[in-house]
C-alpha cells in the first residue's frame, strides 16, 4: 500500500474505557445507556418526483423491491406516507407517555415536507439530528457533490427547525462521509457500526467523535430477508441485546444500546406493541440511562475528551525510521520493510507496532536474522570498550552492568567468550527488571544449550527487547 492502511481493526480492544454513564436518581453510574432512533425519511426519500431517476426500492414492506426507472411507485410512495401520517404518530405517543428521550434523524427534504411532525418533535424536546439533503445513496457521488449536498441539508435543516443540527448521519453513505462530516463543527457524527461504544477517529482535518450506530437492534429487519417476521422477534432481541449489555455493566464494562426505528416499519400496530413492551421492560430496571446521542455526546467529550498521542501509523517515512528504526538493534531495514507494508490503527499500540516489526524479523532471511542477534553488543565484557546504542546503554544501566564487582566482571567475560566460540553470536537477553546475578544465572544456564535452541531463545529476546524498546517510544507500559 501506498498509504496506511485506513481501517481501525484493535478500537478499544481489551480494555475499553468504563463511560460512567450519568444515572439520574440512582446511586453510582448506569449500568448501560439506551439511545433510541425515530429515522424521519418520509418525502426524503428516492422518487422521480423529488427528481430522481428512479422510485425508491429500499425498506419498506415490499421485500427486494426494484426501482422503477423514470416511474412513480404509487404502492411504495403509499407505503412512506403511511410513516408520516400514521407511524411517526403512533412512535410519538409512545415515547412521550412513557417520558422517554428521542434522538430523530431527520432527512431535510422530509422535514421540509412535515412541518406538523417537526413541531411535535419539537413539543416533545426530542433531539433532532441531521439525516442528509435526501435519503438516497451516495457511494458513487463525487466529494464535492456530496459536500454540497451536506452543505444544503444544513441550511434546509435550520431553516426549518429553527437551530443546526448537532449530529450527523447519512446512512447511505460513501467513503467520503465522516471525512465531510469532519468539516463540519458537529457535536458527533453516526455513519459507523464498529463499537459499543463512542470513540474519537483521526480524519484529514480534525478529530471526530463518532457515535456509532446500529444495524441489528433496528426494525428495518423486518424489511430485510432473514430479518424479524414478527413483533415477538424484535422484542426477543432487543431484551437479549439488552440483558447482555446490562450485564457486563454490572460486571463494570458498561456500553451504550442502539435502537433504530423507522415511522413506516415499527410504527404499524403489530410492531408497535413489541417496541411498547421492550420500553416498559426498559423503564423497569433499575440503573438505566436513556438519553439522546447529543446527551452521549457532551456526556463523553467531557469525560474522555480527544487527546493527541504518537501514531506511527500516520508518520512520515523518515520520522517513524529516526523513531522506530533503532529498536532491532543497529537494523533499520526491518522498521523500514514493516512501514512499505502498510501500517494501520491497529498498528499504533505498543503491542501492535512491535507485531508488525517482529513479523518482518521473522520472515527476514537466516543471514539477516543472524545479523540483527549479531548487532547486539557483549553484555558487561565490552561494555567500556564497545559503542552502545542509548537503548544498550540504559537498558546495561537498569540491569546495574555498568556496576560490576570485579569478580562479576571476570565472571561474565569468561562466559561472553564461552558462548560467542559455542554460538557465534553475542548473549542477548532483556534485562530490564532484572539484576546481574539473575542475568548470570541465565547466562549459566542458556549456555549449555543446542545451538538451534539457543539461536531461537536469542531471536525470541530480540524481538521482547524490540517490544520494550517500543513501549517507552509511546509512552505506554510494557
Amino acid at each position: 500500500m501506498t498509504t496506511p492502511y485506513p481501517r481501525d481493526l484493535l478500537g478499544y480492544g481489551r480494555h475499553a474505557p468504563d463511560p460512567r454513564w450519568p444515572n439520574p436518581g440512582g446511586t453510582g453510574p448506569a449500568k448501560i445507556c439506551v439511545q433510541f432512533v425515530v429515522n424521519y425519511e418520509e418525502g426524503g426519500e428516492n422518487a422521480v418526483i423529488h427528481g430522481d431517476k428512479a422510485s425508491e426500492a429500499f425498506l419498506s414492506e415490499i421485500v427486494g423491491a426494484a426501482p422503477w426507472v423514470g416511474q412513480r411507485h404509487m404502492n411504495m410512495e403509499s407505503i412512506y406516507e403511511y410513516g408520516a401520517r400514521a407511524g411517526f404518530w403512533r412512535l410519538w405517543r409512545l415515547f412521550t407517555e412513557r417520558a422517554l428521550p428521542v434522538t430523530v434523524y431527520g432527512v431535510a427534504t422530509a422535514l421540509q415536507r412535515s412541518p406538523e411532525q417537526v413541531a411535535a418533535m419539537q413539543e416533545a424536546g426530542w433531539e433532532i439530528a441531521s439525516h442528509g439533503l435526501k435519503w438516497i445513496d451516495y457511494r458513487d457521488h463525487t466529494i464535492e457533490a456530496e459536500r454540497a449536498d451536506m452543505a444544503e441539508a444544513l441550511a434546509v435543516h435550520e431553516a426549518v427547525t429553527g437551530a443546526p443540527p448537532e449530529g450527523w448521519y447519512t446512512g447511505r453513505s460513501s467513503e467520503h462521509t465522516l471525512e465531510l462530516a469532519a468539516e463540519r463543527d458537529f457535536l458527533y457524527a453516526s455513519d459507523a457500526y464498529a463499537d459499543d461504544l463512542p470513540y474519537w477517529q483521526e480524519t484529514r482535518t480534525k478529530p471526530l467523535l463518532v457515535l456509532p450506530y446500529t444495524l441489528d437492534t433496528n426494525d428495518m429487519r423486518f424489511a430485510t430477508p432473514q430479518g424479524f417476521n414478527s413483533g415477538d422477534q424484535f422484542f426477543a432481541y432487543l431484551k437479549d441485546s439488552f440483558d447482555t449489555l446490562y450485564a457486563e455493566g454490572e460486571a463494570g464494562a458498561a456500553k451504550m444500546l442502539n435502537v433504530g426505528l423507522h415511522c413506516r416499519l415499527v410504527g404499524r400496530p403489530g410492531r408497535a406493541a413489541a417496541l411498547a413492551r421492550f420500553l416498559d421492560y426498559v423503564r423497569s430496571k433499575p440503573d438505566v440511562w436513556v438519553a439522546t446521542r447529543a446527551d452521549i455526546a457532551r456526556h463523553w467529550r467531557e469525560h474522555f475528551p480527544y487527546r493527541p498521542r504518537v501514531q506511527p501509523s500516520r508518520l512520515e517515512r523518515e520520522v517513524f525510521l529516526a523513531m522506530f528504526g533503532g529498536v532491532f538493534e543497529h537494523s533499520p531495514f526491518i522498521a523500514a520493510r514493516a512501514f512499505d507494508a502498510g501500517l494501520g490503527p491497529a498498528h499504533d499500540t505498543a503491542g501492535g507496532l512491535s507485531s508488525a516489526l517482529t513479523a518482518v524479523f521473522r520472515r527476514a532471511s537466516t543471514e539477516e536474522r543472524l545479523g540483527v542477534l549479531r548487532a547486539h553488543p557483549d553484555l558487561a565484557g565490552r561494555l567500556a570498550l564497545a559503542e552502545l546504542t542509548e537503548d544498550s546503554q540504559a537498558e546495561q544501566r537498569s540491569a546495574g552492568l555498568d556496576r560490576l564487582t570485579a569478580d562479576q566482571l571476570a565472571r561474565f567475560t569468561a562466559l561472553n567468550e564461552r558462548y560467542q566460540a559455542r554460538f557465534a553470536i553475542p548473549f542477548i537477553i532483556a534485562v530490564r527488571g532484572l539484576d546481574a546475578a539473575t542475568i548470570l544465572a541465565a547466562f549459566e544456564r542458556r549456555i549449555e544449550a543446542e545451538p538451534d535452541a539457543e539461536l531461537a531463545t536469542a531471536a525470541h529476546e530480540v524481538e521482547k527487547i524490540a517490544r520494550l524498546r517500543i513501549a517507552a517510544i509511546l509512552g505506554e507500559t510494557a
